[in-house]
This record gives C-alpha cells, sequence and structure tokens, in this order.
C-alpha cells in the first residue's frame, strides 16, 4: 500500500512539472511562418536580443518586441503567441 501511495506521488510530481514547463512560451518556427505570412519581416531577432536563442533561455533574451508578444498573449489569455501580432509590435 505504501509503495502505491509513492508511486502515484512521484506520477502526480511529474504530471505537474511538465504542466508546469509546458505553459511557458517558447518561439517555434511556426511562430515565424505565422509572422512571415502577416507581412513581417521575422527572424529569430525579430522577438530576441541574439541571433540564435538557445533552447529553454528563449524568455531571458526577449527584446521589446518579445515581451510585448508575450503580454499579448498573457492578456488575450491565449495559449501562445500568434505570429502575426508582430505586426502590432509597438516600434522604438
Amino acid at each position: 500500500m505504501r509503495k502505491k501511495g509513492i508511486a502515484i506521488t512521484v506520477a502526480l510530481l511529474v504530471v505537474a512539472g511538465w504542466l508546469g514547463l509546458s505553459a511557458n512560451s517558447t518561439a517555434t518556427m511556426d511562430i515565424q511562418k505565422q509572422a512571415k505570412a502577416a507581412g513581417v519581416d521575422a527572424k529569430c531577432q525579430t522577438c530576441h536580443t541574439v541571433a540564435m536563442p538557445k533552447k529553454g533561455s528563449g524568455a531571458d533574451e526577449l527584446n521589446d518586441c518579445g515581451k510585448w508578444l508575450v503580454s499579448q498573449k498573457e492578456a488575450k489569455k491565449a495559449t501562445a503567441v500568434d505570429g502575426a501580432w508582430a505586426k502590432d509590435c509597438p516600434k522604438k
């Protein structure tokens, strides 16, 4: 009985961790394709401060447009950033 409880606890922790990590916003080629389809000359540095963001550290390397897109995702309660929103990104 005790082993079953431990197994259930471990399983719940794994699922909770997976859900927590999957909720983070990550840049994908799909977002870049959406932006290009909307007429934005999109490349990594459209939203990031580096040309090739490292997987997992992209949120730390966002420029103003990237931060704005994440704020729009939160404001719209969307599950992911829509690359088409990049055309409305405020310019400095």
